[in-house]
């Protein structure tokens, strides 16, 4: 049986919330089609104006009633003026990692929006806890994207249960139903997942992009350097064979002033961008480390059917 999810007002009917993916890889579009499934959407506001972010929220309340989020990168220089817009257009939650900001609990206090803190060790999951967070995601080195830690979230879930009385959310690596099963039988509430819906017909990435994700192996999933000062996991093209070579560093074209603190190796922004929008050779592909496991892009309404019953089955089984 299936126990549902509580975070602060929300009451999904499944314990799934959907990661958000920068740049314009988690769109309100994908969220929609998530929360319409019975999960939670989330939208990913780094690399998006404000006034962007507005247009995806109000895309995401058009096509959905459900539960609606938005995710932003503590790294970046417009973290407050994003995450207060969206607190402003009154989300249902707002959740952030790869940092820890104590303002935003302030700003959540002050437009009355939860906050889920995204965590990779206990410390920090007691310290979100104290801060006012309505739940916590413990996100192990299997996710994609910046990573907080090198230990596996089946390592760090059992430390995180422990320090805190908040509904635990088990992310990094989980890619079916049977992957949610493990971690919600060790005490989780619930999974985030987001390598999984890159792959859906609702996400907006290129298909360049998706491609990338359906015929990767084990072997082309490596650790990058990022600008933000985090390693990232990614996808093995053109772009990280240079980032790997030792007596190479890819040029600025442009500097956007993007993050608070900048290594200047390379514009994390221009990368993302360009992989989004099909120049996966030359750009940075994201993604967990189980991204071998997709082989098929399916409209989000069927992934979650088959995540169902694939919970309940393993679930059944314990």
């Amino acid at each position: 049986m299936i126990t549902p999810l509580r975070i602060a007002h929300m009451t999904p009917q499944l314990p799934i919330i959907q990661g958000g993916m920068a740049v314009r890889v988690s769109t309100g579009k994908l969220a929609a089609a998530v929360a319409n499934a019975g999960g939670i959407g989330t939208i990913a506001g780094t690399g998006l104006s404000p006034r962007e972010l507005i247009a995806e929220i109000r895309k995401a309340r058009q096509q959905s009633p459900g539960y609606i989020g938005v995710n932003v990168l503590f790294a970046v220089n417009q973290f407050a003026e994003l995450v207060r817009t969206a607190m402003r257009e009154k989300v249902d939650f707002i959740i952030s990692g790869a940092g820890f900001s104590r303002d935003m609990f302030t700003w959540g206090k002050e437009f009355g929006v939860p906050v889920i803190s995204i965590v990779s060790s206990a410390r920090l999951a007691a310290t979100a806890e104290k801060m006012g967070a309505a739940a916590i995601v413990a996100e192990g080195k299997e996710a994609g994207g910046h990573l907080g830690t090198d230990r596996s979230v089946k390592e760090i879930l059992p430390e995180v249960l422990q320090a805190t009385n908040l509904p635990v959310i088990a992310a990094g690596g989980i890619m079916d139903g049977f992957d949610a099963a493990e971690v919600i039988k060790m005490g989780a509430a619930g999974v985030q997942m987001a390598t999984r819906f890159v792959t859906s017909t609702e996400c907006e990435a290129d298909d360049n992009f998706k491609k990338m994700y359906l015929t990767a192996s084990q072997d082309d999933v490596v650790l990058i350097k990022s600008p933000v000062g985090m390693p990232g996991r990614a996808l093995r093209n053109k772009f990280t064979e240079l980032l790997q070579r030792a007596d190479s560093h890819p040029l600025i074209e442009k500097c956007r002033q993007c993050l608070k603190r900048c290594s200047a190796e390379y514009c994390i922004m221009d990368v993302l961008r360009k992989s989004v929008t099909g120049d996966t050779e030359n750009g940075l592909v994201f993604a967990g480390e189980s991204v071998y496991k997709v082989k098929q892009i399916l409209p989000v309404r069927e992934i979650m059917q088959q995540l169902v019953t694939q919970l309940e089955t393993a679930l059944g089984n314990a």
